[in-house]
C-alpha cells in the first residue's frame, strides 16, 4: 500500500503555488507509505540549460569541488545548488550526457536521481512530511509535480527505492502496486541498452516507457502499449517535461481518483488528497477506468 499524489497545472497563475499544493496533498497520503516519500517537480526550464539532480549520503564531502570537477571534465560552466542530501547541478544541454559519466568518475558514491530540463527529483527514507520539509517543498514552483508516500512490501526500504524513478530525460514514475513479470521485461531492456540502478519493479515500469517513448511515441501511446505488456496490479502516474499521465491494470485494484477544472488536473490516491484543492468544489471528479489511459499534454 504506498500513496500517490499529482498536480498538472493548466494556470500558469498556480504556478508560484504548486509546491505547497503538491506538498498539502502528499501530507495526507502518510499512512499509506510512511517509510519513504520521494517527489518531481517540473519548473521553468533554463534556455541552454540542463539539470542533473544527484544524491549523497555525504553530501558535504561529495558535492565539495563537484561542480568543478564537472566543469573541467565536459568543458563548460557548471553550476551546483545543495539541497539536504540533494543537489542540482545546471550543466550546458548539450553536454548533459557527457555530465552524467563526469559525476559518476568524480564521485562514484553520488547517485543520479534524474536529469533533464525541467526535472528535479527529491527522495529520502523518512516520513513523509518530514521529506517535504528537508527538500522544502510548499516553496517550490512549476507546471506540474507529482509525489509518492512508500510503504515496501518487496524490497528494501532505502533511498533508491523510494519514488518517483526517472530512467529518461524528464521522464518519471510513481507506482502503488507489483509487476509480475519484472525480471523478464528487465533482462529484455538491458538487451535494448536500458540501465538499472535497483531491482525494484517501478523501476522497470519507468524503464519500459522511457524505451518506449524512445521509439517515437509520446507518453499516452507508451502507456497504452504498457497495457499489453506490464502484467501486475498497478496504477501508474507519469510525468515528461509536458505531458502527464494516469494508468491502472485491468483489475483496477487499487485505489485512484482523478479531479478536473479549468485550471488543473489532479491525481491521488483516495480523494482527501484533492480536498484542500482550489475550485474542487467544481470539478470533475472521477475514479479511472480500469486499462485506461488518461493523458494530458501541453
Amino acid at each position: 500500500m504506498c500513496g500517490i499524489v499529482g498536480l498538472f497545472l493548466k494556470d500558469k497563475s498556480l504556478e508560484p503555488q504548486l509546491g505547497a499544493l503538491l506538498s498539502g496533498m502528499l501530507n495526507t497520503m502518510c499512512d499509506r507509505g510512511p517509510d519513504s516519500a520521494g517527489f518531481a517537480i517540473y519548473g521553468a526550464p533554463e534556455a541552454g540549460k540542463a539539470k542533473i539532480t544527484v544524491q549523497s549520503a555525504n553530501p558535504t564531502a561529495d558535492f565539495e569541488g563537484l561542480a568543478e570537477a564537472v566543469g573541467k571534465a565536459v568543458g563548460g560552466e557548471v553550476s551546483l545548488k545543495p539541497k539536504d542530501t540533494h543537489a542540482v547541478l545546471s550543466v550546458p544541454a548539450d553536454k548533459a550526457e557527457a555530465a552524467r559519466e563526469a559525476i559518476r568518475a568524480a564521485r562514484p558514491s553520488v547517485r543520479i536521481m534524474g536529469s533533464g530540463e525541467a526535472i528535479e527529483i527529491y527522495k529520502e527514507v523518512g516520513y513523509p512530511t518530514e521529506v517535504a520539509k528537508r527538500f522544502a517543498l510548499a516553496q517550490m514552483t512549476g507546471s506540474h509535480g507529482i509525489g509518492h508516500t512508500r510503504m515496501a512490501t518487496e524490497s528494501a526500504v532505502t533511498t533508491l527505492g523510494a519514488h518517483p524513478f526517472s530512467t529518461g530525460a524528464d521522464e518519471c514514475l510513481v507506482h502503488n502496486g507489483s509487476l509480475s513479470n519484472h525480471n523478464n521485461l528487465r533482462r529484455e531492456l538491458r538487451h535494448d541498452g536500458m540501465s538499472f540502478e535497483t531491482e525494484n519493479d517501478s523501476e522497470v515500469a519507468a524503464a519500459y516507457l522511457t524505451w518506449r517513448m524512445n521509439q517515437g511515441l509520446n507518453l499516452g501511446e507508451a502507456m497504452e502499449k504498457g497495457l499489453d505488456d506490464l502484467d501486475g496490479f498497478y496504477t501508474f502516474v507519469v510525468g515528461t517535461k509536458d505531458g502527464f499521465g494516469v494508468v491502472r491494470d485491468p483489475v483496477a485494484c487499487k485505489p485512484a481518483v482523478l479531479a478536473e477544472t479549468d485550471q488543473y488536473v489532479a491525481f491521488g490516491s483516495e480523494y482527501r488528497a484533492l480536498v484542500n484543492l482550489p475550485g474542487i468544489e467544481d470539478a470533475k471528479v472521477w475514479e479511472p477506468e480500469p486499462a485506461t489511459v488518461y493523458f494530458w499534454e501541453r
